[in-house]
């Protein structure tokens, strides 16, 4: 039987949370599932776990080459009909799968999406679900995605056609490479549809837990990541006819955002972000926080930062100094 979903799973040291992982997927109540585990150089025992508890996992190992890379090794592996890729340490909601193949037929969609919520590690290590996300799609569906509209990716489930349009993932893209997908496939004509209910459950890694998400580890990588972003929509927009009202809405967010964000750290992002708000928005000042807003239209923007950042650095020393003194 010609499996109709392929559940793909890129597996990096994921040994503390991969069979749950499965376990969420083996829970679904489809007959017609193909499992496919790419294990990107593990160095602990993810694939060895796999290989002796899931004996129906096709499994793959592969030297180390980032999640985008995984996926698009996966995907070429699998056969099914629809694809649904999820992330080692996440889960499956329970008929999670049944559910977005009904909406996806019926809609005749690209693309399906639905709820998720966070999973928390407690200090005693047990996990508990946090907080319920249900997303919205409202307006053009590429801006939504570049602004506002984010999910795991086990939360949305996608035609294998589309994926194939959309050139499949970024290999050269670590951090944020989800979106970027989410965003190849629409430009490529993907129509998103929304399944009603819980999708997916996403964990949330403390700080100094095992395996802390790439874009906590690696601030300025998310940084680029999200400027790369938005100058692919910018140019793509333009490539079709010039940007809207709401387009360049878009972009002067995430420029700006990414501007902050490199200021103190990062001056190359920081300069190619600033010189994009400029473009799109000469004489551009900051519409918030408001003491930035303030400052920018006084002193300039760019002094504005650096008083920003001044002030900050004097807050943290000033905070050091205090404490001892209060215990």
């Amino acid at each position: 039987m010609t499996p109709r979903v392929s559940v793909v799973i890129p597996c990096f040291n994921a040994a503390h949370w991969i069979g749950e992982a499965l376990e969420s997927v083996f829970a679904q109540r489809l007959p017609d599932l193909e499992v496919v585990v790419v294990d990107d150089g593990s160095t602990d025992d993810s694939a060895s776990l796999v290989e002796r508890l899931f004996a129906d996992v096709k499994l793959i190992r592969v030297a180390n080459g980032g999640p985008g890379r995984a996926r698009n090794i996966g995907t070429r592996h699998s056969i099914g009909q629809y694809i649904q890729y999820l992330d080692a340490d996440d889960r499956l909601a329970p008929d999670k799968l049944e559910r977005q193949l009904r909406v996806i037929e019926a809609d005749q969609a690209d693309i399906v999406y639905g709820d998720w919520c966070e999973l928390q590690t407690a200090a005693d290590g047990s996990t508990a679900t946090g907080r319920v996300v249900q997303p919205h799609l409202d307006g053009d569906a590429d801006v939504a995605l570049l602004t506002d509209l984010w999910c795991p990716p086990a939360a949305y489930l996608f035609r294998r056609e589309i994926v194939e349009r959309a050139g499949g993932w970024d290999e050269q893209q670590h951090v944020v490479e989800d979106v970027r997908f989410l965003l190849a496939c629409v430009l490529q004509g993907g129509r998103l549809a929304y399944c009603p209910g819980l999708a997916a459950m996403y964990r949330i890694r403390a700080e100094g837990e095992l395996g802390l998400s790439q874009s906590r580890r690696d601030p300025v990588a998310f940084t680029r990541g999200c400027l790369r972003n938005a100058q692919t929509m910018e140019q793509a927009w333009i490539g079709r006819g010039g940007l809207s009202i709401q387009q360049t809405s878009a972009l002067v967010r995430v420029y700006s955002q990414v501007a902050r964000a490199s200021f103190a750290c990062d001056t190359p992002t920081f300069e190619t972000a600033y010189a994009a708000l400029r473009r799109l928005q000469p004489g551009y000042t900051p519409e918030e926080p408001w003491h930035l807003a303030l400052a920018s239209r006084v002193v300039g923007y760019r002094s504005a930062e650096a008083l920003a950042v001044q002030y900050r650095r004097a807050k943290r020393t000033l905070s050091r100094v205090v404490q001892p003194s209060t215990r």
